[in-house]
């Protein structure tokens, strides 16, 4: 199969094999695992794609990427063999997996373009990225489908890039790292993860009986009185260097300078989102900080627990109030959100789940961001060393546009820092990069991809 893609800058050609089926490479248990309450939540009922850049590497001329990434991967379902099986739906929209040992869809392709011809397109959103990690038919469901969509394009130059689909139900940000340092070190000669794999769902599983304890803003029934514009969103990446982060903190008060790089930079996007969509003065919005649960329980989750371990408390004001107001205000209502999640927490939402059907959060007027440069999914070395780019492809999740992935990435300069995707309708967008580039005192202009691409099918 070959197929075209191009941007205003860059025409290639992708040509793939049949896409195969790769099962562990010994028999596995054939059983059934349930998922945990907070695994099957409506809001994770989604596949999340992720990309990994690599460049050539003298040491591994020798070395077909393509064979080397998929022998390594079957070896891994040894070990994290529910991966290999596929996702059924019991009584009370329960999901489990049954551990048929099937395998995940493995594509290899070619692409007649070098790493250097993408220029500053090796960050999200990717014009290309169709092409890279091709939609094989039947595999979008989330039920009686693969649980892992992987494409391997080797590049002309000797690089390659990694896409990876995910089945957001079987792991979150922690737990698809772990899978993929020990598929890194199973491509490097490993034998067997140096972190074993740890199942136990039941431990995020709702109490019986289940009982609400905590106030959850995240789930609240909200009318949405913003309109629909589906047919005109674009994406773009935006990007904060170490003087972006400066100028933020000197707009905050003394008593939140302990705050984190985290709380400053959601708390820009949050206003200036709020500003872009001009939201009326008097409208709540939300912002949902995703937080990692695995430290906050006594005791802390186990080693290697790869399930699900997260909630997303939301931080609610008027739009009037998060704009008028210093910047500080935002800041500090970031900061104490994110104290909100604790083992209480998150079984509270577990429990929510059981009690309310799996329900969705609330859409209406809300924003939702990961830390994924936490990870450091750059660093995952399958023999070619750190990626170029290792993290997110592209803003939201599902149906939900409203999500932004943090991700490590350097700039135009060779500056480390964040690099976010954000999805807004086009005359939005327009006015995101003028109150951005406002807050940060006109000294960072926004880093787009060199192909701002419509987004017109949702």
């Amino acid at each position: 199969m070959a197929s075209s893609s191009s941007s205003s800058s860059l025409k290639f050609t992708v040509r793939r094999c049949q896409p195969q089926l790769v099962p562990p490479a010994i028999p596995t248990p054939r059983e059934v695992k349930p998922l945990s309450d907070i695994d099957d939540q409506e809001a994770l009922r989604t596949h999340l794609p992720v990309i990994q850049i690599y460049r050539k590497q003298a040491s591994m001329a020798e070395k077909d990427p393509v064979q080397v990434i998929r022998q390594a991967l079957s070896q891994t379902l040894v070990f994290y063999y529910p991966f290999a099986g596929r996702l059924r739906e019991g009584p009370h929209r329960k999901l489990m997996v049954d551990c048929t040992g099937e395998g995940v869809m493995f594509i290899e392709a070619d692409a007649d373009v070098t790493l250097d011809q993408f220029g500053d397109s090796l960050q999200p959103p990717f014009p290309c990225f169709h092409e890279l990690l091709y939609d094989v038919p039947g595999t979008q469901e989330i039920t009686n489908a693969p649980l892992l969509l992987v494409q391997v394009t080797r590049l002309k130059c000797g690089g390659f890039i990694l896409a990876i689909r995910l089945n957001h139900t079987m792991c979150d940000g922690p737990g698809f790292k772990q899978f993929m340092s020990a598929w890194a070190e199973m491509a490097r000669g490993a034998t067997k993860p140096s972190i074993a794999p740890v199942w136990r769902r039941e431990l995020l599983m709702a109490r019986d009986p289940p009982r609400i304890t905590c106030n959850h803003r995240e789930f609240e029934q909200v009318q949405d009185t913003l309109p629909s514009s589906d047919q005109n969103l674009v994406q773009r990446s935006f990007f904060f260097g170490p003087l972006d982060i400066a100028a933020l903190r000197r707009l905050i008060p003394q008593h939140l300078q302990h705050c984190t790089t985290f709380d400053l930079i959601t708390a820009c996007l949050w206003r200036c989102r709020t500003k872009a969509l001009q939201i009326e003065a008097d409208e709540d919005v939300r912002m949902m900080c995703i937080v990692n649960g695995r430290g906050r329980f006594n005791p802390p989750l186990p080693v290697g627990y790869y399930g699900n371990a997260f909630a997303y408390p939301a931080a609610v004001t008027t739009a009037g109030k998060l704009c008028r107001n210093p910047f500080g205000y935002a800041v500090e209502l970031i900061n104490k959100v994110k104290g909100e999640m604790t083992e209480e927490y998150l079984q509270s939402v577990a429990d929510l789940m059981v009690m309310k059907g799996r329900c969705l959060f609330t859409t209406a007027r809300s924003y939702m961001v990961s830390h994924l440069a936490r990870l450091n999914l750059k660093e995952v070395d399958f023999g070619w060393g750190d990626a170029v780019y290792g993290g997110g492809a592209k803003a939201g999740a599902g149906r939900f546009l409203g999500v932004s992935y943090f991700c490590s990435a350097k700039n135009g300069k060779g500056e480390e820092g964040i690099i976010f995707p954000i999805c807004l309708p086009a005359e939005a967008m327009e006015r995101f990069a003028q109150e951005f580039n406002l807050m940060l005192g006109n000294k960072s202009q926004p880093q787009t991809s060199s192909a701002t691409f419509i987004m017109s099918t949702l």
